[in-house]
Formats: structure tokens, sequence, C-alpha cells
């Protein structure tokens, strides 16, 4: 009944709180979640923070340990190339469907995150900046208007908003998804395919992550 009201459950809102608080940095990569101390701390039983543990884990942001704990993921250089290589091979037919198919309003919504992007860059908010590169991401696939791109965007989305999140380079991110927008909006899909490689290209040196970036 909850979620058919739009409730949000405990189990959901714990898995929501911990996974900002690890994709914003603010719980780092190695650090123990303990059942006992994070229930304490957010002021709920157990049960959902097990249940929320568990999705995290599934999700790719947690690695579990022995009993009633686990640890922020620390993700290894082959863990980072491997995400590079599936989202640079997913991305060039996410963003040519998208500017061959969007809609005028799955273009207001890409806008929209842009221009969230743009600002928090240029007043230096990097939580803000990467939360708002990685919905533009995330709304180019809904603009891809393909249902298992969709899936498998919503499959990986922890783990690439993770990765949309390792540069310091706000402005220059921000001004080079603007030209994606551009070249989208006019509906040149030759021209987002070469900004998207210069962009993923671009976003390898920013990161020094290995073989992807963006």
């Amino acid at each position: 009944m909850a979620a058919e009201q739009g409730v949000e459950s405990e189990t959901d809102r714990v898995v929501r709180r911990l996974r900002d608080e690890i994709l914003d940095g603010a719980r780092k990569p190695g650090s123990k979640l303990v059942e006992r101390d994070l229930a304490a701390d957010l002021g709920v039983s157990r049960v959902p923070v097990r249940d929320a543990l568990k999705t995290l884990v599934a999700e790719g942001l947690v690695t579990p340990r022995p009993r009633t704990w686990a640890v922020v993921r620390e993700f290894t250089a082959s863990d980072v190339a491997d995400l590079q290589e599936v989202r640079a091979a997913l991305e060039v037919l996410t963003f040519k469907l998208a500017a061959t198919r969007h809609s005028r309003a799955g273009r207001d919504q890409l806008r929209a995150a842009l221009d969230a992007e743009t600002a928090a860059a240029a007043a230096g908010d990097a939580v803000a900046a990467h939360r708002a590169a990685a919905d533009f991401h995330e709304a180019v696939t809904a603009m891809a208007g393909n249902e298992l791109l969709n899936e498998l965007e919503l499959t990986l989305r922890s783990r690439m908003r993770w990765l949309l999140g390792q540069h310091e380079d706000l402005e220059r991110v921000a001004g080079e998804h603007r030209a994606l927008y551009d070249a989208i909006a006019r509906r040149d899909a030759d021209a987002v395919e070469a900004l998207l490689m210069e962009h993923m290209e671009s976003g390898r040196h920013l990161r020094g992550l290995g073989r992807g970036g963006g």
C-alpha cells in the first residue's frame, strides 16, 4: 500500500541515503558499513539496513563481509577498465539513437540537466555537477527510445554514476556535454559520435583511470 501511494519504504530510504553518500564521496572506498551502527545512525531497525546493503551489493557499490557488515567497494584498475569498455560500447549506440529519435520533451529534460551541471560547475559545486552530469547521460538513454538499453542502464546505473564522478575538471566536462547537446538537438548523429569519442578520450585523461572516461 505504501509503495502504491508513493511513500518511500525504510529500506528504500536507507538505500538512497547510503548510495548518495558513497557516490558523493562522503563514505570512502574501504570504509566499514556495520548494520548495528547504521541502524542507530539512521534511526531504523537492522532489517532495512541489511536489505539495503544487499541492494547496494547488487548495484556494485558495496562488498559484503561475513555476518553483519560490509565495506564500500574499492574499484580496481581492472574494474574501471571493464566499466569503461562497456560504457564505450553502449553509449555510442545510445547517443546516436538519441540524436535521431528524440522528442521535444526529451530534449528539454536533457537541457535541464545540462543547465544544472553548467551552473554547478561554475559555482565549483562538485557534488551537484557530478550528479547533473550523470543525469545528462541518463536523459540521453531515455531519449534513445530503446527499452533494452533502458534495462541495461538501470543495471549499471550506480557504477556508471560512480565512474562519471571521478574527475575534477567540472567546467570542461560541462562544456563537452553542451557540445553533445547541440549536436543531438540538430539531429547530427555523425557529429554526436565524433564528439562522444572525444568526450570519452578526454575523460580518460581527466581521471587517469584506464581505458575510458567522460
